[in-house]
């Protein structure tokens, strides 16, 4: 077990492109977030600058309805009224919502696919790690599938059924296949395997704030 807290990297997220603009309506502001882009800001000037920031910038009024890793890449949906914000913020919090990750693990995965069910808990003594906690962890679930594999290394489809921070990083830890790149959880093979954290949130699927019908956004995968 770890003991000590990570050591904190530069913040230096990617100034271009601005902003990837997947679809924008009056309620909805989907994006295309980058890996090394926070979601929200910091709590220290240097790390002012967030995906948030950016959209308010160009589009006024928008509000976080749910968040990504700062590592992690992928689809992202905003709200553009309080109307939307609620009825978006319902709908992640019922679990209505539909989505799917691509990730590049380490090792080959011996099965197709699989289902991990263990409750995660913050590692407070090395936080932000988040750790597996039977006692006193918040139920997650993950359902994976294998789609490809390549040498030493595994491509998998990935359905998270609960969102708990670092849910798809500590679950595949626990399986014993880390994610490459992954500056908090992978080995040191793994680790430097990528450039960076190969998890991609590759698609989302919600009903519209304004007449309810489903909407399907994707994204394709930088890795």
């Amino acid at each position: 077990m770890l003991t000590t807290p990570p050591v904190p990297r530069a913040y230096a997220p990617p100034l271009s492109p601005d902003l990837v603009v997947l679809h924008a309506d009056d309620d909805l502001l989907v994006l295309d977030k980058p890996s090394g882009l926070l979601t929200v800001p910091g709590k220290s000037a240097d790390l002012a600058d967030c995906l948030i920031a950016r959209a308010e910038a160009r589009f006024p009024g928008a509000r976080i309805v749910h968040r990504l890793d700062m590592d992690t890449s992928g689809v992202i949906v905003l709200a553009r009224n309080p109307h939307a914000h609620r009825h978006l913020g319902l709908q992640f919090e019922r679990r209505h919502v539909s989505k799917h990750y691509e990730a590049r693990v380490w090792g080959r995965v011996a099965s197709d696919c699989g289902t991990i069910n263990l409750p995660l808990a913050c590692d407070w003594p090395n936080r932000p790690r988040q750790h597996i906690d039977p006692a006193g962890g918040r139920h997650a679930r993950t359902d994976w599938r294998v789609m490809a594999r390549d040498g030493e290394t595994t491509r998998l489809r990935l359905e998270p059924l609960t969102g708990r921070s670092h849910q798809l990083r500590v679950h595949l830890l626990t399986l014993g296949h880390p994610i490459l790149g992954d500056p908090l959880y992978a080995h040191r093979d793994a680790l430097e395997a990528a450039e960076w954290l190969q998890l991609h949130a590759a698609s989302l699927t919600i009903r519209h704030p304004t007449g309810g019908r489903p909407c399907h956004f994707t994204s394709p995968c930088p890795f």
